[in-house]
């Protein structure tokens, strides 16, 4: 195996990693570590990865990085990749099966478990998304916690989601589900989500709750609640996953989506861009190779 490690991400630390590591040696493994702090770092572990099983110890941000890389490459559908989450949010292993609060237990599926296909989003820019992507109020509020998470881990999402509902006032935005326009920019959005994986901000937002990553599609929620009560009933039923029965919600699954409209950030597996007055992503089913239960 070879273990891909960034210290500056989320909580991996160096007591945690040897613990990992530890696990993963048992019986005589063999894991090399290679710690990346930068894409010419990760690509050149990726160079002398020679047909090993990657083993990524952090959490989606790092995750969503080493598939990009992967992807960019044309390694994705022949590179076997488990992750051991050490990361602030891990919603992608949480949805997967992977055990978030028991490092040893990860990293022994990391170690024995079989490599299944999975979906991968892949944006109009060439980007990819392993678990979710969604722009507006959600996309404000993972950038209000930014600076909050080293200190407050998983309690800044909520936080940066109180900040964002208060000031979110919607943005006029035009999406399309598979040729199918979902709104025409003439209400307010407040947010709209594309989901490979169930869960955001680690696990506080069900945004996809049916979501499932190796079906082929994505999950598209679209919010119109953008006043003040309709926020906070939202925000109430998204935690649940109860948003898909809301009136002024629209909840379908899609294999191509396009949002344009406003300037808008995008949140990717908690990696936020922008802005954005266009993109576009599609399911691409398979292509990639997860180590699971």
């Amino acid at each position: 195996m070879l273990v891909l490690t960034n210290e500056l991400a989320g909580r991996t630390e160096a007591e945690n990693v040897d613990a990992v590591l530890r696990v993963l040696r048992a019986g005589g493994a063999e894991a090399e570590v290679a710690a990346c702090h930068s894409a010419a770092e990760l690509d050149g572990a990726l160079d002398a990865r020679g047909g090993r099983r990657l083993v990524v110890v952090g959490g989606d941000g790092s995750l969503h990085n080493v598939l990009a890389a992967l992807w960019r490459r044309g390694e994705a559908s022949a590179c076997e990749v488990a992750v051991v989450p050490l990361g602030t949010g891990n919603d992608f292993a949480r949805g997967t099966g992977i055990p978030v609060d028991d490092l040893g237990a990860a990293a022994r599926i990391a170690r024995d478990g079989a490599a299944r296909a999975m979906d991968l989003i892949v944006s109009g820019g060439n980007g990819v998304v392993v678990n979710a992507v969604h722009v507006g109020a959600g996309a404000d509020a993972a950038r209000r916690a930014l600076p909050l998470k080293r200190r407050l881990r998983i309690a800044a999402f909520p936080i940066g989601a109180v900040l964002a509902g208060f000031a979110a006032k919607g943005w006029r935005l035009r999406v399309s589900a598979d040729g199918r326009v979902v709104a025409r920019g003439r209400r307010r959005v407040l947010m709209a989500g594309l989901s490979n994986a169930p869960t955001i901000a680690g696990g506080t937002g069900r945004l996809g709750p049916d979501a499932d990553p190796a079906d082929g599609m994505a999950d598209l929620t679209v919010s119109f609640a953008v006043g003040p009560l309709a926020r906070a009933g939202y925000a109430l039923a998204l935690r649940r996953g109860a948003h898909p029965e809301r009136a002024d919600v629209v909840h379908l699954r899609a294999r191509e989506v396009r949002i344009s409209g406003e300037p808008f950030h995008v949140n990717a597996d908690g990696e936020l861009t922008g802005p954005f007055t266009a993109c576009s992503w599609r399911v691409e089913p398979g292509a990639w190779r997860f180590v699971s239960p």
